[in-house]
């Protein structure tokens, strides 16, 4: 199968990094072709911190994902998250010279890079520029401009900042293991593509991404991003909190997590204990469940409740703000044991558990289908919509010529023809992408 044919998402995460490829078979639907899984070593909380040892696990798992398919792969999309995302709300305007002249793409691309020209702090820099709703001479919510009449053009944006050292760091990992990195996007984004459908966004939902180093959230409302936020704590300090607390080896704790865990204590009778070898030449360790079940409670409270805090910010309890759909869960910690009664009796929301299975083909592999590849599906769907939307630019400049040749169209109906209309996310991965080239 020739490279056009497919595409790669890669999910860098703090427990492992997944490559998945997949395209899209004739019903739209995602057919996942191969996937490769490594142990992350070299990620903390989301963020690279040895080069060397990310660029292994980066190449084991590619290499695997190639064995399974077949395929041999190219370009990527990656996933970028860790505590130093971090979001703000801007407004910002222009004031066009000819009031009595239409809106177009251009006033909106004007808009959008002044934005970009915003002052961050030292060594920070803009990631997203996610436009919210648009004003036009003082008239309110407006989601669509282009076509209307006005001198004064204003909006709403959500701009999500991140450390350009660890955006770098990133693409050097990408560069070293051998492959070119298609495109850059937000972890929450990624995984609110593969979990929650177009009702859900239209509604109003939380989505919480907990993974093995941090856990990340996106709400949505009316069908646009209103908030994201990167929490540094994820399923990694359950762990963590279980090997010290117990005082056993690291792989225990995790076992002892996934097969024995629950977050609500209280199911748990006393007489339920399990046993643990001890290390070479010692005694076993005989742990009861319910200890177990309060150190996992206790940490499960504090992140709940840390992104509890987010989505006050964002200010939920406002009508017009109402999160109707409730809060989704997924990552590899949503499948911790009574999780979701957990998150509901603490911030009072509808909850359910998110699986990437919407857009996947029927036949997909169960595995695939676990809220753990929620990331890794979102990357796939994105790295195929670019293909896509690279695919039509060729082909609406061929059509562009064809019709040229023939002089059926007029000069400027050519142009608006040829001129594929780009979103400001492409334009930024492009402009990355020059950053990180020049970075050499």
């Amino acid at each position: 199968m020739e490279q056009a044919n497919y595409s790669v998402g890669l999910d860098i995460g703090t427990t492992k990094i997944v490559a998945m490829i997949g395209k899209e078979n004739e019903y739209g639907k995602i057919e996942i072709l191969g996937i490769g899984k490594s142990k992350s070593l070299g990620v903390h909380r989301g963020v690279v911190n040895n080069i060397t040892q990310t660029i292994k696990s980066i190449q084991q798992a590619v290499e695997e994902a190639e064995v399974n398919s077949g395929l041999k792969i190219g370009s990527v999309v990656v996933g970028i998250a860790g505590q130093h995302i971090r979001s703000l709300q801007h407004s910002d305007y222009i004031t066009r010279s000819n009031s009595e002249e239409v809106i177009n793409e251009g006033d909106l691309d004007k808009l959008c890079n002044q934005v970009y020209k915003l002052i961050m702090l030292p060594g920070e820099e803009i990631i997203h520029v996610l436009p919210q709703e648009y004003k036009v001479d003082g008239q309110a919510e407006i989601k669509q401009p282009i076509g209307m009449y006005g001198g004064r053009l204003e909006a709403n944006f959500h701009v999500v900042v991140g450390q350009v050292t660890s955006i770098k760091n990133v693409g050097r990992c990408i560069k070293s293991a051998g492959l070119d990195l298609g495109n850059i996007t937000l972890e929450p984004l990624a995984s609110s593509d593969a979990v929650l459908s177009q009702e859900e966004k239209e509604a109003g939902v939380a989505l919480i991404d907990i993974g093995g180093g941090t856990t990340d959230l996106a709400i949505f409302k009316d069908g646009i991003i209103r908030h994201t936020a990167v929490i540094p704590f994820g399923g990694g300090v359950i762990t963590e909190d279980i090997k010290e607390g117990c005082s056993i080896i690291e792989k225990q704790a995790e076992s002892l997590k996934t097969k024995f865990g629950s977050a609500w204590p209280g199911e748990n009778k006393d007489n339920e204990i399990v046993s643990i070898p001890g290390l070479r030449g010692r005694e076993p360790k005989e742990i009861t469940l319910k200890n177990l079940s309060k150190i996992i409670h206790a940490r499960v409270v504090e992140i709940i409740e840390q992104v509890y805090v987010e989505i006050k910010n964002y200010g939920h309890e406002e009508q017009k703000k109402k999160l109707i759909a409730g809060i989704v869960l997924t990552g590899g910690g949503s499948q911790l044991k009574h999780l979701k009664q957990l998150v509901e009796y603490i911030t009072g929301m509808d909850t359910r558990i998110g699986y990437p299975n919407e857009h996947l083909a029927g036949d997909s592999d169960e595995e695939v289908a676990s809220p753990l590849y929620a990331t890794a599906v979102g990357l796939l769907m994105n790295a195929i919509k670019n293909k896509d939307k690279a695919d039509q630019g060729e082909t609406s400049e061929m059509e562009g010529e064809m019709a040229y040749a023939a002089h059926e169209m007029d000069e400027t109906s050519l142009n608006n023809n040829k001129r594929e209309r780009k979103s400001v996310f492409d334009k930024w991965s492009e402009k990355l992408k020059e950053f990180l080239d020049n970075a050499e």
